[in-house]
């Protein structure tokens, strides 16, 4: 029995009707990989998004999967934007349903190269027209008991003068730049956005709210001074809020430990405080849904996900719904899916 067998069927026990099944839907961040007895490749993905939401399209985020196991090092990133491309053309051919998996691509190259990322950021654009930009992580924290980022970032990676130059490469070639990070380091990606106003930057998954180690029990602190940090960050009118991706262990929610997944009325009721706040104070039209799949699958199914998100929006004008759904996301990443 694989990891994703022993998920599957986890899963399954919670079963909802799908809320306003024909909405359009812009799945602005999942990510693709073969990891052993865990693949997320397709296949699984069309599982995911042909379980009853209409979802028309979705941006591939970087993971690490398929780097060129030959050649310089900084170029080995370049293998998944080969791979992505690859998927996306399967998509895009039609012989895979109706929604275009992959529409854009935002991929890995080292800022900390500085001013010699320029040629890899170009070999990124050659490979596919389906490029949009670079994620490079930058989750830090102090203690063992969290994981810092995949790309192993020295502390105040946001500052550093050298990755700030490769940023600057990013900017040039009007490229996007997602960001990764944990709510202590809110911060830094202020300052960050405000000394490069002409950058268009994402911040992923409410900016990380911790609540394992340090953090955990401390749940009504830690969302008071992410208030104040979020509010001062959604002033940088060239900062975007990816809304979701908040159902991870280190989140501490724990819904990964029980013995059933989380439903609908549970993600509104423990995070929906977290995705009011983002619209209200970034705006629908600078806020996009995004299941951060197959990642948050540890805690709720595709579906349950995007039933939360149709609860939450409820209440909302059927413009701000549209923002929120696709529309927002589709412009960002200047997808071509409507």
């Amino acid at each position: 029995m694989t990891v994703k067998a022993d998920q599957d069927r986890w899963l399954q026990q919670l079963q909802e009707p799908v809320l306003d099944a024909d909405r359009p839907i812009c799945d602005p961040h999942h990510h693709l990989w073969d990891h052993a007895n865990n693949p997320y490749l397709l296949p699984q993905l069309l599982e995911d998004i042909g379980d009853g939401h209409n979802v028309v399209s979705t941006v591939f985020m970087e993971c690490g999967a398929m780097y060129r196991a030959e050649g310089p090092v900084p170029e080995a990133p370049l293998g998944e934007t080969e791979f992505v491309n690859g998927i996306a053309a399967m998509s895009a051919s039609g012989g895979y349903g109706t929604a275009r998996t992959c529409a854009g691509i935002v991929g890995f190259a080292d800022l900390t190269l500085g001013a010699a990322v320029g040629p890899i950021l170009d070999a990124h654009m050659a490979l596919s027209a389906r490029f949009r930009g670079i994620r490079h992580a930058a989750g830090w924290d102090a203690s063992e008991a969290v994981r810092n980022s995949h790309t192993n970032p020295s502390e105040h990676l946001l500052s550093d003068p050298v990755f700030r130059q490769g940023l600057s490469e990013l900017q040039k070639r009007g490229l996007s730049f997602d960001a990764w990070l944990y709510h202590p380091q809110v911060p830094e990606l202020i300052e960050l956005a405000q000394d490069f106003p002409k950058l268009t930057i994402i911040a992923d998954h409410f900016c990380g709210p911790l609540g394992i180690g340090p953090y955990a029990g401390q749940q009504e602190s830690i969302y008071s001074q992410w208030q104040q940090d979020f509010k001062a960050l959604a002033r940088c009118p060239n900062v975007y809020a990816k809304l979701g991706g908040i159902a991870m262990p280190i989140n501490g929610f724990g819904w990964h430990r029980r013995a059933t997944p989380a439903s609908s009325d549970e993600l509104v009721a423990q995070t929906g405080s977290y995705y009011r706040w983002a619209i209200e104070h970034f705006g629908a039209q600078r806020c996009m849904f995004e299941s951060n799949f197959p990642v948050d699958r540890q805690s709720c199914s595709y579906r349950v996900f995007w039933n939360a998100c149709k609860k939450l929006a409820g209440g909302l004008s059927a413009a701000e719904q549209d923002a929120l759904f696709h529309d927002t996301a589709s412009r960002v990443y200047r997808l071509h899916d409507s």
